[in-house]
């Protein structure tokens, strides 16, 4: 097992840079702006990035990427679409054969599943779920300590393929819910309504309104009741996909991330939805925040570098 990891979180707009040392510690050094569409300048900019904060490192030591995207395992070509610089690319091979060290790489959701179940608020448990409530929904599966890395990338994905009711029973009410285009080519999938902007689209469907989120559970918290109206509503159309979820992979424990996750009063909520929704009945909490919502990349990409060297 190698002692120090180079360590990257690439987003749409920004990489940020960590070095880790030792297992368990993460530096986190600094960020600096995307190249979205140039292969070479990508390379460029994480070869600086490796000079200016680890010269003092071996010349091998090696690169683990926590990305945006998909990445495949089969083959490890991206699909990426805010990032077409990696287009036609197998990120890990090509960046390890530019920056002459090993690289391994792996999607964001992947690398935050990695973090908790290594160093989080999911350690030691045997079968970890963790789910993104970002600006869409996202998720990743990790079995006693090993990351589930399925076909294309693709495992965990819940927010996809799961098709939305549209119709709700809340408070003895009937209320029709949108069944919307994703960005995916399916119609009615989870994503569209289970993260922040979804909860934004239920609200304006409902109210006829333009809020935040964070307005939204600010107002539901407060006693609101066109805020308490779409929480509900938000609740019940997460709840169900994420219960099959549950009964399909039987989860000793699921970590949330993503901006809603930091809404600590939405995700008990959204447990006890969860746990009355499922075949096992789980006499615990059984989600719960992450530990790492803003650095669960770079934490998880140093786990996934020291479990793949």
């Amino acid at each position: 097992m190698t002692s120090a990891v180079f360590c990257a979180d690439i987003g749409g707009s920004f990489i940020k840079f960590g070095v880790s040392r030792h297992p368990g510690e993460m530096e986190e050094c600094g960020k600096v702006p995307t190249p979205v569409s140039s292969w070479d300048d990508f390379v460029q900019a994480m070869q600086n990035l490796i000079v200016k904060f680890g010269a003092d490192l071996p010349a091998g030591t090696p690169l683990a990427i926590s990305t945006a995207g998909l990445v495949s395992p089969q083959t490890g070509e991206m699909l990426a679409t805010n990032i077409p610089a990696f287009t036609g690319h197998s990120l890990a091979r090509d960046l390890s054969v530019a920056l002459a060290r090993p690289v391994t790489a792996a999607n964001d959701a992947d690398c935050f599943a990695l973090a908790e179940a290594h160093a989080g608020n999911a350690q030691h448990q045997p079968v970890v779920v963790a789910i993104i409530l970002g600006t869409g929904v996202g998720g990743g599966l990790v079995i006693n300590g090993q990351l589930v890395r399925g076909h294309g990338g693709v495992t965990g994905e819940w927010g996809h393929g799961a098709i939305t009711r549209t119709e709700l029973m809340i408070n003895g009410e009937n209320y029709s819910v949108p069944r919307l285009k994703c960005g995916c080519g399916q119609t009615g999938c989870l994503d569209m309504l289970g993260g922040a902007r979804g909860m934004e689209r239920l609200h304006q469907h409902f109210h006829s309104q333009e809020i935040t989120s964070l307005e939204i559970v600010t107002g539901w918290l407060n006693g609101d009741a066109n805020a308490a109206l779409t929480v509900n509503a938000w609740l019940e159309l997460v709840a169900e996909p994420l219960a099959l979820l549950v009964n399909i992979l039987g989860p000793s424990r699921i970590v949330a991330g993503g901006g809603l996750a930091s809404a600590r009063e939405l995700i008990a909520a959204l447990d006890v939805k969860v746990r009355g929704g499922v075949l096992h009945k789980y006499e615990q909490t059984l989600l719960v925040p992450g530990k790492f919502l803003t650095d669960g990349g770079l934490v998880g990409a140093s786990v996934m570098g020291r479990l793949e060297s």
